[in-house]
């Protein structure tokens, strides 16, 4: 019975900070399974029901950041769909290429023409690294312009911290005990381990 006790309690907290009451089930699951994962899913140790009611706290506010940055994403989507939102026209991104160096206005052209990152990087014998400081560049160029990146070029609009992903992947490979550690496209990190099966 304290185990229920314990987990009511959770809920009614997650209900305090959840945007909908009906997410605060699913937050206390994740946040649960991220005790374990951090070994403080002993709940009669204070410390670690504080930890449990922060950690309901900080994942109910990411995910109300989150449903924001959808809502905006879908509403910028469904403006452009319904002609809402006017594009750039082909004159008008010309006239804005010309005024870039060649190697961002390659860039430039490559990524408004569907190519993603990896195939500019091969298309131009560029390495990730020369790649991501064009890609800065090229963003720092048309912001002075007053021009947001247009949204053709979707392939390079990936604005990942890759300095701090590559530091968490170390310890994160030798708290799980990893073979490999990468991240995914959205900067989620991936441990590889060996197989626990015989």
């Amino acid at each position: 019975m304290h185990q229920q006790a314990a987990y009511r309690h959770l809920v009614g907290v997650a209900k305090r900070y959840a945007r909908r009451g009906d997410e605060a089930e699913d937050i206390v699951q994740e946040v649960l399974i991220a005790a374990v994962v951090a070994g403080r899913e002993d709940g009669r140790v204070a410390a670690n029901r504080r930890w449990m009611e922060g950690a309901i706290r900080k994942r109910a506010a990411f995910d109300a950041r989150s449903a924001v940055r959808r809502r905006q994403r879908e509403s910028r989507w469904q403006d452009a769909r319904d002609g809402g939102e006017a594009g750039a026209s082909g004159d008008d991104l010309q006239t804005i290429l010309a005024d870039l160096p060649k190697s961002l206005r390659v860039v430039a052209a490559l990524a408004l023409s569907g190519h993603g990152r990896s195939e500019i990087a091969y298309l131009l014998d560029l390495t990730d690294a020369a790649l991501r400081q064009r890609i800065r560049a090229l963003k720092l160029a048309l912001r002075r312009k007053g021009i947001e990146m247009p949204g053709e070029t979707i392939g390079l609009n990936l604005d990942l911290a890759y300095g701090a992903i590559r530091e968490a992947l170390v310890p994160a490979l030798r708290r799980h005990g990893g073979m490999f550690a990468t991240h995914d496209p959205d900067g989620h990190l991936l441990i590889l381990t060996r197989s626990h099966m015989p």
